[in-house]
């Protein structure tokens, strides 16, 4: 209401679809040339295909997709097409990380980091009910809220090599994962419980020691991701194919007992 009143609405996809297959016969000036998109996890796929049909290049939230070999499908559809399909990876744009980043990519490949992963972001009774309580919807705990830091930590330390989970419950799960350059014990909640006296959320990441701590989050982050892709940057479906892979591998494996290895946590 206060900055496009006069902005199109519609509730059901087809009339959108048929709107957006109107505006694509239009002069250049006026056909869709990004769409993003920002609905529930199950969906992004099937919005992206829609964005890629009428001629548009997608900007999609996180996931991308749920499962991983629906990203196949996708690359094809870019090149039948011949747009791309953009994912929302705002972590890589903060500024302490990229400092962090340039400073790891200085040190010696056989280095190997020690790094813990926290974040409990407390969620209310609607969570469970809603689709985000719904592993085929939402694509579990891991996917829905981990899967930005799994993506941050492949980002800094490489590839991943090995996992283990030791919890998965729908309100938290915790294991560690080797990456090629760092062994990653993590833990994610949405569970008030789970949060320090004081505190409404805990978004803290450890490297050898030094903690790294921004519960408080940093502004305009996704301002600065459109900004990045109408530049000319952004970041591809292979940049996020890893990170799905692994919060997809930890949402199906069957949790083992919890080894020295485990999150403070659990110890």
């Amino acid at each position: 209401d206060q900055y496009f009143p006069e902005a199109a609405f519609f509730t059901e996809v087809e009339r959108f679809d048929r709107f957006l297959e109107k505006r694509r016969r239009m002069r250049e000036d006026d056909r869709l040339h990004y769409l993003s998109i920002c609905s529930p996890n199950y969906l992004h796929d099937a919005h992206v295909r829609l964005a890629l049909r009428v001629g548009a290049h997608a900007i999609c939230e996180k996931p991308l997709v749920i499962s991983p070999w629906n990203l196949d499908q996708l690359e094809a559809l870019e090149q039948e097409y011949g747009r791309r399909v953009y994912t929302v990876l705002q972590l890589r744009l903060v500024p302490q990380l990229r400092e962090l980043k340039r400073q790891l990519d200085a040190q010696p490949r056989s280095r190997r980091s020690d790094v813990e992963l926290t974040y409990v972001t407390p969620r209310g009774r609607w969570y469970g009910v809603s689709w985000k309580g719904s592993v085929e919807k939402s694509g579990g705990l891991a996917l829905n809220i981990g899967v930005h830091f799994f993506d941050l930590l492949i980002w800094l330390y490489g590839k991943p090599q090995h996992s283990e989970v030791f919890l998965s419950n729908a309100d938290k799960m915790s294991g560690v994962f080797e990456l090629e350059r760092a062994r990653v014990r993590w833990f994610l909640s949405v569970d008030r419980t789970d949060l320090p006296p004081g505190e409404s959320v805990v978004r803290s990441l450890t490297t050898d020691g030094h903690a790294l701590d921004f519960s408080e989050g940093f502004p305009d982050l996704h301002t600065a991701v459109y900004r990045d892709v109408l530049e000319g940057g952004g970041y591809s479906i292979e940049d996020v194919r890893p990170s799905i892979q692994l919060a997809y591998d930890i949402r199906m494996a069957t949790p083992v007992a919890p080894t020295r290895d485990a999150h403070r946590r659990l110890q």
